[in-house]
Formats: structure tokens, C-alpha cells, sequence
């Protein structure tokens, strides 16, 4: 599936104060992350609103895309705005 969101586009949101969201499990995350990222797995997002800032613009990554692309679509039923799915973490190009 093409993402339209790509890795330069998370950098300049990032650059601006975006929320970087990890949405694989604990253990993965804590096998290593991106710089900064938050880790929010995709069975918790319902907790998304006490961990996560509704006025900053969010950047879900995981391993292929699946899992971030269903947060995505969890976040944006809760009420959440400026969601972006980067997709796989291998996507990720900023310095």
C-alpha cells in the first residue's frame, strides 16, 4: 500500500514538536526505538488521550505498517486530528 506521509514530511513535523508514537508491544520497544519516540502499543491506544497531546501532531511508526495503520484509524474515531502513519520504522530519515 503507497503512504503518501513519508520520512521527510515526518521530519519537518517532528522539527516542529510532533509526537513520535511507537505503537509496537513493550518488549519490542524496549529492544530499541526511534530517537524520542513514545511507546503506545497498538492494545492500548484506548489510552491514547492521557498519554498523548491532542493538540500536537502524532507520527505512528511500528514494524511494516499494519499495526501504526489501525492506530491511526483508533486514534482518529477518538478525536484526534493531525494523525500521521509513517508506516514501517525503516521509513524514518531524520538525523
Amino acid at each position: 500500500m503507497f503512504n503518501s506521509f513519508s520520512g521527510d514530511d515526518a521530519c519537518k513535523l517532528l522539527a516542529n514538536g510532533a509526537q513520535l508514537v511507537d505503537v509496537r508491544s513493550t518488549s519490542e520497544f524496549a529492544q530499541g526505538a526511534l530517537p524520542n519516540a513514545v511507546n503506545l502499543p497498538l492494545q492500548s491506544v484506548m489510552n491514547a488521550k492521557n498519554i498523548l497531546d491532542e493538540n500536537k501532531a502524532i507520527i505512528l511508526y511500528c514494524v511494516s505498517g499494519a499495526r501504526s495503520a489501525t492506530a491511526k484509524n483508533y486514534l482518529l474515531q477518538m478525536g484526534f486530528d493531525n494523525v500521521n502513519d509513517l508506516g514501517s520504522f525503516k521509513n524514518y530519515n531524520c538525523d
